[in-house]
């Protein structure tokens, strides 16, 4: 899975604490990364109808549908496609003692394994939604952490506003300028 599945996932979830659109740059800033990578990960998320550009001097990035009704895997699908993780190379048929293909007909025992784990990693996926994703970040900070990062999306509160949220203080998890360490820290335990 690459890094842009990540940051995927962190946007859509700040996204659902914005009461208007976000611009890619303050995003970008929010998440302190350079405005050019995490737009490869924003217009790969537009063309999966995940987030939409709203155009104009108040435009920026929404959601297209309900949290609740947009999944984990839906998130990494757009970004890295639907194919599969693994992807058999039909080693035993190299080599000195390879297998020859007529003896080759039926996946061999890595591959069904490796079917078996992809099966059950995208049901796992397909059953999280970005709500459940936002609400545990919530459980896990407070609901201010999530709301003071809508907020300072919007620009409404400075960071420093953050730092009066007991949910972020008990957790240091917001620095003097970086908003984002409270999402960014759940993402590990997803």
């Amino acid at each position: 899975m690459s890094g842009g599945v990540e940051w995927a996932l962190h946007c859509c979830v700040v996204l659902t604490a914005a009461s208007e659109p976000v611009p890619a740059a303050r995003l970008a800033q929010l998440h302190d990364v350079s405005a050019s990578y995490l737009a490869k990960q924003l217009q790969a998320l537009s063309r999966a109808a995940i987030i939409r550009s709203v155009q104009g001097k108040a435009g920026g990035y929404v959601l297209t549908r309900s949290a609740e009704s947009i999944s984990v895997l839906d998130i990494v699908e757009a970004v890295d496609g639907p194919g599969p993780a693994f992807v058999c190379t039909e080693i035993r048929q190299r080599g000195p003692l390879a297998s020859p293909p007529q003896a080759c007909t039926t996946p061999c025992a890595i591959t069904r394994a490796m079917a078996r784990a992809e099966t059950a990693w995208r049901e796992t996926l397909g059953s999280v939604s970005i709500a459940d994703l936002a609400h545990d970040v919530d459980a896990d900070y407070g609901p201010a952490a999530l709301a003071g990062i809508g907020s300072w999306l919007n620009g409404t509160n400075a960071v420093n506003d953050l730092h009066d949220t007991h949910a972020v203080h008990d957790t240091n998890a917001v620095h003097d300028t970086n908003a984002v360490h409270a999402v960014n820290a759940t993402s590990d335990d997803a």
